[in-house]
């Protein structure tokens, strides 16, 4: 498989049944993928829908159903229509239980940068801001370098997106636990070894034991 699925894959292994679940833009949204249907997960969007499902068949697309980043979707048994108040007010109240973000750049605090793409223009940070502060876990999906070059970094050299840690980082070649004390290597993808994983991050990363292969 392509790293976009190994990590999509492993990502969908952290979501329990019921939970509500924000998926960012990109490698995020193929979470949904890898979830068994009956698993009763309600996908929300910032922009005011709660209970997202697959993308409908071509020619079935509804302009007025899209995702936050305007993918076409379709809803689920049970969906709801919201406003964007009170969508972000379920994000900032805590009633979001995770939420899966990508990332330009995660640090040894587990600080997370994902809203400036250097290089070019955007609009702003959009959701991310409260995302990150307001869910009970973020879930960082993203790639462990970008041209060679690593995305864990000892300190984020962009904006970070809020102070607060992150719960989790999976990348193609590891799964991560930011704790008070630094970066957990927890998990190293098949066939990469401990040794390939620090030899592709900046940061320092703690190891404790028998490192396990990650769980698909």
């Amino acid at each position: 498989m392509d790293a976009k699925e190994l990590i999509a894959r492993r990502v969908a292994q952290e979501i329990p049944a019921g939970a509500i679940v924000n998926l960012g833009i990109g490698l995020p949204s193929m979470v949904a993928n890898y979830l068994p249907v009956d698993l009763g997960v309600f996908f929300q969007a910032e922009n005011g829908v709660i209970g997202l499902g697959a993308r409908p068949p071509e020619g079935m697309e509804d302009i007025n159903l899209t995702d936050a980043g305007g993918g076409f979707v379709s809803a689920v048994p049970g969906a709801a229509a919201i406003d964007s108040a009170m969508s972000f007010g379920l994000i900032r109240g805590r009633h979001l239980d995770i939420t899966v973000l990508g990332g330009m750049q995660v640090d040894a605090r587990g600080r997370l940068a994902n809203w400036m793409v250097p290089g070019q223009m955007v609009a702003g940070m959009g959701g991310a801001m409260d995302l990150v502060v307001g869910a009970k876990q973020v879930i960082v999906a993203m790639a462990h370098a970008n041209k060679g070059v690593s995305k864990i970094v000892p300190d984020c050299t962009l904006p970070i997106t809020a102070p607060r840690r992150v719960s989790l980082i999976v990348t193609e070649l590891a799964v991560i636990r930011p704790e008070d004390d630094g970066l957990h290597l927890i998990e190293t993808a098949p066939g990469v070894t401990v040794d390939d994983v620090r030899a592709a991050t900046e940061a320092d990363l703690i190891v404790t034991g028998d490192v396990p292969e990650m769980r698909m």
